[in-house]
């Protein structure tokens, strides 16, 4: 079966692949929250560590890209509001 009609079958049954955006975004917020995580063990914040695992894991459960980065900005925001209080 050739690779372009394969794509199309599956697009068929709903399946896409995500957009480059989406794909820049995953692995940023996760680099952040794997960031966010070592630094909450090393300096033993449990709310630290528990937004950088929230940050790491999210985008597998969201699939909208305006959606992955509105969560990502709040997490984000909490963990800087984490960190100056």
């Amino acid at each position: 079966m050739d690779p372009l009609q394969e794509l199309e079958t599956a697009e068929a049954l709903g399946f896409t692949l995500p957009t480059p955006a989406y794909l820049i975004g995953a692995v940023f917020f996760g680099l952040i929250g794997f960031a966010a995580f070592r630094m909450g063990r090393k300096q033993e914040r449990t709310r630290a560590i528990w937004i950088g695992v929230v940050l790491m894991l999210y985008p597998y459960l969201v699939w909208q890209t305006w959606l992955l980065y509105a969560v990502g900005a709040l997490l984000c925001a909490g963990l800087w509001i984490e960190r100056r209080y």
